[in-house]
């Protein structure tokens, strides 16, 4: 059966796509910061029949990414999702709110740590039959599309993610691995917020749609949910 890894996959789109891609069959590596706290993963995991194996993973820690490295040595993995990130705090994004410790989280979590999971399971991806990773982004890290300003610990990490993005679709491609960063539309999440436009089970149907489709050839691009490229 093929395999994904997912990072942040105790909550929200995470979990769903944990849920999601268990029920089509797949072998779900799905990590988090605090399996034994992560209640509604650990109920998936329970009734999978094995098709979900609980990792520990905070993906700031060295030390534990290193360790995940030496468990699945030789491990084949389809898909790499990272999908692990944050935000930072809404009311503190305006113009002259913007503190350096906090933007500094932000952009360690958002960007540094795809890009050091990248390459620590390149190898990984490198050996499946699909060769695909996934970066979260969003198209508040398009410029084009910035028509309203703020945000600007959230849309310079994205930004800089799709610049990561792009820059590993050249250096992987010799390795035959297609890296896209996807959109997954507003949603209802605690990031998202309660007046998103999708449910997390319709954002991961359309995620799951989208990567399903994915070939070498969309390597670099930044995907929208409904399937088209998002303007850098």
């Amino acid at each position: 059966m093929p395999t994904i890894l997912i990072t942040g996959a105790n909550r929200g789109i995470g979990l769903e796509l944990v849920r999601q891609y268990a029920a089509d069959g797949w072998h779900v590596l799905a990590c988090c910061r605090s399996p034994e706290n992560a209640h509604d993963l650990n109920k998936l995991a329970q009734h999978s029949n094995g098709q979900i194996t609980l990792h520990l993973l905070d993906v700031t820690q060295a030390a534990q990414r290193a360790a995940l490295v030496a468990q699945l040595k030789g491990q084949a993995i389809d898909i790499l999702f990272n999908s692990a990130g944050v935000s930072g705090s809404w009311s503190s994004q305006g113009f002259g709110q913007c503190q350096e410790k906090e933007w500094l989280d932000v952009l360690h979590i958002n960007v540094v740590t795809p890009m050091l999971m990248m390459q620590d399971f390149a190898a990984n991806v490198a050996l499946s039959e699909r060769k695909i990773i996934a970066n979260m982004s969003s198209k508040m890290g398009s410029i084009t599309d910035n028509t309203s300003g703020g945000s600007y610990l959230y849309r310079s990490s994205k930004a800089a993610l799709n610049m990561v993005n792009k820059s590993a679709a050249h250096d992987l491609a010799r390795k035959g691995i297609a890296v896209v960063a996807l959109h997954p539309g507003w949603v209802r999440t605690d990031m998202g917020g309660p007046n998103g436009e999708l449910s997390v089970e319709e954002s991961v149907a359309a995620l799951k749609h989208n990567l399903a489709n994915v070939t070498f050839a969309d390597s670099g691009r930044l995907i929208d949910i409904d399937g088209s490229t998002i303007p850098w």
